[in-house]
Formats: C-alpha cells, sequence, structure tokens
C-alpha cells in the first residue's frame, strides 16, 4: 500500500479493521464535469434534506438525519448516519438491523467509518409529507427511531428538529476508459447557490490501494484533478 495516488493510504489502513468496503471520494472543480465529457446538469434530479436543531446539535455530535426525495423516478429514502462511529461500541441490536451498514469513507487526506441505517420509503413519500405539512420525522422506522434516542444529544427530541434543504441533487453513473468499475458523479447545488461536485467509487477494503491508484491515474489523464478545499458534502449542507 506504497500509494494511491488522490488517497494518502495512512487513513484507509488504520480503519481496515472496522469495515469490509470503502468509498473512495474526491470533490473536483466544476469543469471536471466538462473534462470527463459529461453535462452535470442532466442525470436524474433528486432533492435531500437535512434534519437538525437550530443550533445544529446532532452534527456537532455526529449524528445525520437525512431525506432524499428521488423525484418519482425511483422509491425514496430516509437515512440516519454515525459519522465517525466506533464498531466496537455499536449495540448488537442495531448490528442486527436490516439495512445497517458500516463503511469507511474516505476523502484525500481524510478517512472515517461511519455507520447508516436505512428505510425505503415509496415513491414522493417525502414531497407528499412535506405539502401536507407533517414532519418527516414521521417517516423513521421503529429502530431508526431508537438510534435516534441512543445517540441523539440529551434533550434533544425528534419535535426539536427543523429541516434543511432542499438541496438539487443530479446524480450520474459513468465508465471511464482505463477504470474497470463504474463512477458515481454527483453534483450537489446548495440554498445559497455554492455547488459542489463529487465523483465516487465503491470497493472492499482489501482492494482499496489498488482501485485508488487505478482511479486517480485515469483521472489524471481526463485532466481531474482534486479541488483545494475537500469537504464533505453534509458540511456543505449546513454551510450554506
Amino acid at each position: 500500500m506504497a500509494t494511491t495516488g488522490f488517497w494518502q493510504p495512512d487513513p484507509v489502513r488504520s480503519l481496515a479493521g472496522q469495515a469490509t468496503q470503502v468509498e473512495l471520494k474526491v470533490v473536483v472543480p466544476r469543469r471536471g464535469g466538462r473534462s470527463l465529457g459529461i453535462d452535470t446538469e442532466s442525470g436524474p434530479s433528486r432533492r435531500v434534506y437535512y434534519l437538525d436543531t437550530e443550533d445544529l446539535a446532532l452534527y456537532r455530535h455526529d449524528l445525520i438525519v437525512r431525506f432524499r426525495d428521488r423525484r418519482r423516478r425511483r422509491r425514496d429514502d430516509a437515512v440516519i448516519k454515525l459519522r465517525p462511529v466506533d464498531p466496537g461500541g455499536v449495540p448488537r441490536w442495531l448490528r442486527a438491523a436490516d439495512r445497517f451498514r458500516m463503511e469507511i469513507d474516505a476523502l484525500p487526506g481524510h478517512a472515517v467509518c461511519s455507520g447508516a441505517l436505512k428505510r425505503r420509503l415509496r415513491r414522493n413519500d417525502v414531497a407528499r409529507t412535506l405539502r401536507a405539512g407533517r414532519p418527516l420525522t414521521g417517516l423513521l422506522s421503529a429502530p431508526q427511531r431508537r438510534l435516534f434516542a441512543k445517540y441523539a444529544p440529551a434533550g434533544v427530541r425528534l419535535r426539536d428538529l427543523v429541516v434543511y434543504g432542499p438541496i438539487d441533487v443530479r446524480c450520474l453513473n459513468v465508465e471511464l476508459r482505463g477504470l474497470d468499475r463504474g463512477l458515481t458523479v454527483e453534483r450537489w447545488r446548495y440554498p445559497n447557490g455554492s455547488d459542489l461536485l463529487e465523483l465516487s467509487t465503491k470497493c472492499p477494503v482489501d482492494e482499496a490501494a489498488a482501485v485508488a491508484s487505478r482511479m486517480s491515474k485515469t483521472l489524471r489523464a481526463y485532466g481531474v484533478a482534486p479541488a483545494d478545499l475537500q469537504r464533505t458534502k453534509t458540511e456543505m449542507a449546513f454551510d450554506a
């Protein structure tokens, strides 16, 4: 694991025993889409909403609540994520919960183990709930509510949460010459007009070094390099 291109090996290597899968992510300048020959304004449109208190108590305590409105094409979803998460501290009931997954999120220079519990919703559930003036928290499953109760800061209840968003998201899956796996391209446009372009792919942890090296080499061949500032989509959401 001598070099992984855009991704330094140490953060991923130190977390290798905590999860079996890694998602390699890199934020690139907006012109990166043009370099790859793709239109980042095309692709399926989604709207993303985050829930938190007005002073961002959940975010400051590493708890993320997110809803995704897939705009009629596919089923919506609700996710509660712990980032970072200590795998050794995850209770047995949560490990056994359907749709709970742990993986390593790796940006250049930074990697963290996260755990997420997802619930698949029906098509248009998010939009219908918002139009009716009902709280999105009503769409959470019983296990998600239990997770929230365990990890939320003391005194914070679901009824205390407010909506941040919507964030307009375009998502494309592309294949590049020289890369033996698909690449996900996401363009996030925030309410304040700022945007973020992220490229990502997933692989087993023991393949991360080889995949990262190939992905870096391929992107360089297309003239794509990491942006100077590597920030997560969630960080941007709460600054927007």
